[in-house]
């Protein structure tokens, strides 16, 4: 579970812009959630209760997910 508090504190590191925590997100075993940026269609893993924000470690989004999430 992510600290609400820290999710208002994070941006997306490409566009600065705001950050939707996306729980149920577990593309594999490592990582438990996802912070989503709607804006820019990336998704940074969390793994261990910590955010991994690099874009080099970003996963691009399919439409149908972005989508899904709003």
């Amino acid at each position: 579970m992510l600290d609400k508090k820290l999710l208002t504190l994070l941006a997306c590191p490409q566009c600065h812009g705001e950050l939707v925590y996306d729980k149920e997100s577990q593309p594999n075993s490592e990582t438990r959630g996802e912070l989503v940026c709607l804006l820019d269609a990336l998704a940074f893993p969390v793994k261990d209760g910590v955010p991994v924000m690099l874009l080099n470690e970003a996963r691009e989004l399919a439409l149908e997910e972005v989508e899904a999430l709003r």
